[in-house]
């Protein structure tokens, strides 16, 4: 078994392999994906509750493993990490330790190839305009995930709650020679955008139907409890609305789960997931004036999807016998 450093070798690796390899994987398919979430509810902590969250995965014969990753939004006010993660990769033929991977890149990487990949999909070809809702640490690798795949993209508009946050940011992207500006607010960055990236923590809708123009691909990200919502009702009534997998989006993200229980949305106009996508299942963007819309929810399948590319890439293994 061997240790990899996931922080060293994503820059490495790079969002296009790994979109590449999630496509790929899609097509084959994962056999088993779970999902536990436990939750230490502590009203004196000012982020919110403690999560640890717990996600394995199998493709038979292949490959298995499971990441942890612990949540506690507190830390931030006392300058430490609010996330950790561990993922253990097995052979998942003989049920031999493969790897353990460490590293915020891991995860980092997992959720904006995801959004990524939707995007190949999704988006319009041309798109210009980037708004980015949220500026933590998820909001950059975000924003290179979705020029990769959308070279067009050419103003990436930045909002944020907190001010600091966003200048910083903003401050980031045009050291690298990007156009970015700090929007004054998120009704303003949506109403811009050709492509709205939602990565926030929020619990009250962001992301107004009504802001959105014809033709704006949405990708919502953040919200992984039913608590928490980015989109409204409006939103999703008015877009074609996709998932990464049906079995953690319905009734485990809010942004999902809210609209079918108002009514706004029905389990079966769920047009299709990223299998049905990469299958070819399910038709992605049809027309330049549809708003699409793509709920990130994560999973144990797009986990284990990454572990393997990153083993692969520090291994140089084939690919035949992938995840």
């Amino acid at each position: 078994m061997i240790a990899l450093d996931c922080d060293i070798l994503g820059p490495q690796l790079g969002l296009d392999a790994l979109v590449a390899a999630l496509d790929k994987d899609h097509r084959n398919g994962v056999d088993r994906v779970e999902r536990a979430l436990l939750t230490e509810p502590r009203a004196d902590e000012p982020g919110g509750p403690n999560h640890l969250l717990v996600w394995p995965a199998w493709r038979f014969g292949a490959y298995a493993g499971a990441k942890l990753v612990s949540v506690f939004p507190g830390n931030a006010a006392v300058g430490r990490p609010t996330n950790a993660t561990v993922y253990v990769l097995f052979d998942g033929a003989d049920g031999r330790p493969l790897a353990v991977l460490t590293g915020d890149c891991f995860t980092m990487m997992k959720t904006a190839a995801d959004s990524a990949l939707a995007a190949r999909y999704l988006a319009r070809p041309d798109a210009r305009v980037l708004a980015c809702l949220g500026a933590g640490a998820q909001a950059a690798t975000q924003i290179a995930a979705l020029r990769a795949v959308r070279p067009s993209i050419e103003r990436i508009v930045v909002w944020n709650r907190t001010a600091e946050k966003v200048e910083r940011l903003v401050a980031r992207l045009r050291e690298d020679g990007l156009d970015a500006v700090v929007a004054v607010d998120a009704d303003t960055a949506v109403g811009a955008a050709d492509i709205v990236t939602a990565v926030t923590s929020s619990t009250v809708p962001i992301v107004l139907g009504a802001r959105l123009r014809p033709g704006t691909h949405v990708d919502l990200v953040g919200g992984f409890t039913p608590a928490m919502r980015e989109a409204d009702d409006d939103a999703v009534r008015h877009a074609r609305v996709f998932v990464d997998t049906r079995q953690f989006t319905v009734k485990d993200c809010g942004d999902i789960a809210g609209p079918i229980a108002s009514g706004a949305l029905r389990p079966e106009d769920i047009v299709g997931d990223l299998y049905d996508l990469c299958r070819g299942w399910a038709p992605g963007r049809r027309a330049d004036d549809e708003i699409t819309l793509f709920k990130n929810a994560g999973g144990g399948h797009l986990d284990l999807m990454t572990a393997v590319a990153f083993y692969r890439f520090a291994t140089g293994t084939d690919e035949s016998g992938g995840a």
